[in-house]
């Protein structure tokens, strides 16, 4: 099977939850033993093609950059896309006959409109959450027809690639006001005995302050390199964010024990279960009452073996294998069935 997913960035240059989602489904298809070639359209995000666990990356050149897949011995079997290369691969496979399968990171009206527009012979939703907001809209929206085929699989995360011993400091990934980054220096404010570690995320407005002696920031990290960097300083992970759809980082801290306090979002409810720690990201005092109570010598070895039992229990295995066999039904019949 030839796959070719067109993206507007990669990693390990951009390193964000929904991209390195994205490759833990590619990487799995090569791993399998198929064909799958990245074409990005970010012009400048990278200079020259490169390769990722098997998967061929392909620098942005022109508008042209699609046809050699779209035609000939090497036509793509199966188009990939998501987020804002979904419209023009929709076309594009349309135009020339290639099925589409879009994979799904929210639940925001312009991604599920291109589900009616676009017409996927796949779509891969990272949440079962987010299946059942999508099939509510659908009945709304379009009650007169069939939504297209579909399965959830969550974003694969490998405990082994993540597994550290944790460290000392209170962490958040990606400092942005929609990530948390108000309650993330409150807590540091009211907490001046405690380090605390700021990473600087892949995408959005940053909040750097350089005014707390207690508080760290580093640069932006690879996935490949999280476990070092981050979780084998990290204690406790904060995850205060307005909108997650799962909350990738929050898995692969619990992957080495890592207790997760979290905004109450439907994403991050479902991906870190009853071990997940919850409170409203604009209650600074809860926040600070979970956090110490994680500091506790009582407290945090029973919370970090409940996330590490939930990391575990997320095993991506058995949704992986429906993820290949839905692509080779595609590839071979224009649909997973």
């Amino acid at each position: 099977m030839r796959v070719l997913a067109m993206l507007h960035a990669y990693p390990p240059v951009h390193n964000a939850g929904a991209e390195w989602a994205a490759h833990g489904l590619l990487r799995e298809l090569v791993a399998r033993g198929h064909e799958v070639d990245v074409l990005l359209s970010q012009p400048g995000s990278v200079a020259v093609g490169y390769e990722l666990d098997g998967v061929r990356v392909h620098p942005h050149r022109g508008k042209g950059d699609p046809i050699r897949w779209m035609q000939g011995d090497g036509r793509a079997q199966v188009l990939v896309t998501h987020l804002e290369n979904t419209p023009r691969a929709s076309i594009l496979g349309d135009l020339h006959g290639v099925p589409v399968v879009h994979l799904l990171h929210n639940t925001f009206d312009f991604t599920k409109s291109w589900l009616v527009k676009g017409s996927p012979s796949l779509v891969v939703y990272n949440t079962a959450w987010m299946r059942s907001d999508v099939r509510a809209w659908w009945e709304f929206e379009r009650g007169d027809r069939p939504m297209p085929p579909g399965l959830v699989v969550r974003p694969p995360v490998h405990v082994q690639d993540y597994r550290t011993a944790p460290g000392n400091s209170i962490t958040l990934i990606n400092l942005t006001i929609e990530k948390g980054a108000k309650t993330f220096y409150a807590l540091a404010e009211r907490m001046p005995r405690r380090r605390f570690l700021g990473v600087i995320g892949g995408y959005g407005e940053q909040v750097i302050r350089d005014d707390l002696p207690n508080v760290e920031i580093v640069e932006h990290t690879p996935g490949q390199d999280m476990a070092k960097v981050v979780y084998g300083r990290t204690r406790v992970l904060l995850a205060p964010s307005v909108y997650e759809s799962y909350g990738r980082v929050a898995v692969e801290a619990m992957c080495s024990g890592i207790p997760v306090v979290a905004h109450p979002t439907p994403g991050l409810m479902e991906s870190l279960g009853e071990a997940g720690i919850f409170a409203d990201r604009d209650d600074i005092d809860a926040w600070e009452a979970a956090v110490k109570r994680l500091f506790s010598p009582k407290v945090f070895p029973q919370a970090s073996k409940a996330a590490a039992a939930r990391a575990a229990g997320l095993d991506p295995a058995a949704e992986l294998d429906l993820w290949v066999a839905a692509m080779e039904g595609v590839a071979k019949r224009g649909t997973p069935r």
